[in-house]
């Protein structure tokens, strides 16, 4: 058992529901993305989704595009962000941390190593954006003792995974479940209350589809279920911990990060955020 299956333990056990929040590694600084994790971590993130920064985010909108920008500028690389998690283990921090990454940087850094880094670091789980289950055994072949319980991989589905899809994709799902709440990219159009479902874009969902989504999941895994993307406000966050295991809140904190980048108050920002959210989420 890991952190992770650890933390929903806890959380469950507490009536709660978990806030995961996304930072990208190394945005606008190194330094000071280290400071803005150990601000969530303490703040009310249960569990922290750390973006490896990369040129060509397909599946991020232009904030957390501008941030992996930054980030890049500044010299992240992914042998930084095992450093940066080390970090993290040394200053007592034991929220779970998740990589959050696209392939590529993965499979030019080798799968075996990938690994054996990931756990002497203190990182607990891998989701990899662009990877699908049918390809993603070549790389995880490599990793030597691997287990679930170890080390979790997590997995997505989206609102266009028809049936059958979905559990081939959560037949190895481990530590939580990524769904996507919407197509399109992140921090784009927000969802709306199931009021407003008649005459809007068609790649926005509402609170009812989201609730159908997480049921229709849930009958398929024990694993939890944690939605994300169109979640900006703490009001929203509080619907959809209703609903669901968790809730994922990135672009919002990257928006925050990108105004106060510059600001000496940026971590006393998002301290206020955390805490906001995490108690909007309180049932």
């Amino acid at each position: 058992m890991n952190r992770i299956e650890k933390t929903f333990i806890q959380l469950r056990e507490k009536g709660e529901k978990a806030l995961v929040g996304y930072i990208t590694a190394g945005d606008p600084s190194i330094e000071k993305s280290f400071e803005i994790a150990q601000t969530l971590c303490t703040s009310g993130v249960d569990l922290l989704e750390l973006g490896m920064p990369f040129s060509d985010p397909t599946a991020d909108g232009p904030v957390i595009q501008r941030a992996s920008m930054r980030a890049l500028k500044a010299g992240m690389t992914l042998e930084k962000a095992f450093e940066f998690v080390e970090k993290l283990r040394g200053k007592g921090v034991e929220t779970p941390v998740i990589l959050f990454s696209y392939y590529n940087p993965l499979l030019r850094y080798g799968g075996d190593r990938f690994y054996k880094k990931a756990l002497e670091s203190g990182v607990d789980g891998v989701l990899i954006v662009d990877l699908p289950p049918e390809e993603s055994r070549e790389f995880t072949e490599q990793w030597n003792g691997w287990t679930p319980e170890v080390f979790s991989f997590i997995r997505l589905i989206a609102p266009t995974t028809p049936p059958k899809r979905m559990q081939e994709i959560l037949k190895d799902a481990s530590g939580f479940v990524y769904l996507i709440s919407k197509t399109g990219v992140t921090g784009s159009e927000e969802i709306l209350p199931s009021s407003s479902h008649a005459g809007r874009a068609g790649d926005m969902l509402d609170y009812a589809e989201i609730e159908r989504m997480v049921q229709q999941v849930k009958a398929l895994t024990n694993v939890p279920v944690c939605v994300g993307f169109g979640i900006s406000t703490p009001a929203q966050a509080a619907r959809i911990a209703r609903i669901a295991d968790g809730v994922v809140i990135g672009s919002a904190f990257e928006k925050a990060i990108e105004e106060h980048q510059n600001d000496p108050g940026l971590l006393g920002v998002l301290d206020n955020m955390a805490m906001e959210f995490k108690k909007a989420m309180k049932l």
